[in-house]
């Protein structure tokens, strides 16, 4: 049975994982803190500067990991940390392709009576200065997905989402890496919590800077491997 609203205060909290991005955090941050809710900022075992930028910034936790576990593992510790303080985690990425304040579009799609997981679809992403592993994996990613029956959304890659919690912190996912973000999808549909989305806008800046960690040929295979894995607990559910 999925939860009702209608004994919740409706508590949101911002979490940002971060790996490495010196550049583009800070600002992220700050935005971010315009729309008033907490923020939880998960370092990822960042190697570079990405602590020095940020750690003076009042009025937000910092959670770090010694080293790197991935963005699953970030948002795990982000939604146990949010969870003390908030019936919704705000996810959104360091990169600065998000706008903080358009989670206010994600919050009015929430329904009344039913909790379920809010996807910003970003628009947009097709345009010219969108990176093409971004527009080909986001097409990848969608079929996938719906195959390993999850839900039948358009942009199943999308940082900025809001999640139930506690909730989202009891689905059985076994990835901890940006896998997450999809096996996610797939395990709350099998559990019964709705996935819906909402019109969100990205940006990419057209003159680079833009700092991203897919790699083609290792993140194929863990692709393939988490959805080869969903796929067979579709066929053979586990007793």
């Amino acid at each position: 049975m999925v939860p009702t609203l209608l004994n919740k205060k409706n508590r949101f909290a911002f979490i940002i994982p971060v790996y490495n991005h010196t550049a583009t955090v800070a600002q992220v941050v700050k935005d971010a803190q315009a729309v008033g809710f907490p923020i939880f900022v998960v370092d990822d075992g960042s190697t570079d500067n990405t602590f020095d930028q940020i750690k003076e910034i009042s009025g937000i936790q910092i959670l770090r990991h010694p080293q790197n576990q991935g963005k699953g593992a970030a948002i795990l510790t982000g939604f146990a940390a949010a969870a003390a303080v908030a019936d919704w985690a705000i996810t959104i990425d360091a990169d600065g392709q998000h706008y903080p304040q358009d989670a206010q579009k994600l919050i009015k799609a929430l329904p009344k009576k039913i909790r379920p997981i809010v996807v910003g679809a970003r628009a947009g992403m097709e345009g010219e200065h969108v990176p093409w592993t971004s527009s080909f994996g986001r097409k990848f990613s969608n079929f996938w997905v719906r195959i390993s029956g999850g839900p039948a959304i358009s942009d199943s890659q999308s940082g900025m989402r809001i999640y139930p919690l506690p909730e989202s912190l009891n689905l059985k996912t076994k990835t901890r890496r940006f896998q997450f973000e999809v096996e996610i999808l797939v395990q709350a549909t099998r559990d019964g919590i709705p996935v819906i989305e909402a019109p969100v806008r990205v940006h990419y800046n057209p003159e680079g800077g833009r700092i991203s960690h897919f790699r083609p040929f290792v993140d194929f295979l863990r692709n393939s491997s988490t959805f080869t894995r969903l796929i067979f607990t579709r066929i053979f559910p586990p007793k």
